[in-house]
């Protein structure tokens, strides 16, 4: 019998740095502060899957004043940052649909 595919479970290592870094993604990403994110990121000139530059940009600050985003996420191991890569991108495609359609150039891949 074959079932679907179930991704494995990985501990997280650096779990307070983790556990920050995800709140401001989830508070930046709420239905209440989505649309501020995308502009920003518009404004910015990046693409919302361009994680890297979020970082760089200090996009996720604007949400959350009291964090350093690229530094939480420096101090987390490879495969840490591999499941906040993966959790941002999640939440990126949760966005609404009336939202992600109005900012449809930030989600295209070209």
């Amino acid at each position: 019998m074959t079932t679907g595919f179930q991704q494995a479970t990985i501990a997280v290592t650096k779990v307070q740095e983790f556990e920050e870094l995800k709140a401001s993604i989830s508070l930046a990403l709420n239905p209440n502060g989505s649309e501020s994110f995308l502009k920003q990121l518009k404004n910015a000139g990046l693409r919302v899957r361009d994680f890297d530059g979020v970082l760089k940009n200090k996009v996720l600050e604007r949400s959350s004043k009291s964090i350093d985003a690229l530094t939480l996420y420096e101090a987390l191991t490879v495969s840490d940052q591999a499941q906040m890569r993966e959790f941002y991108l999640s939440e990126i495609e949760k966005v609404e649909p009336a939202l992600r359609a109005k900012y449809q150039s930030l989600y295209r891949y070209y």
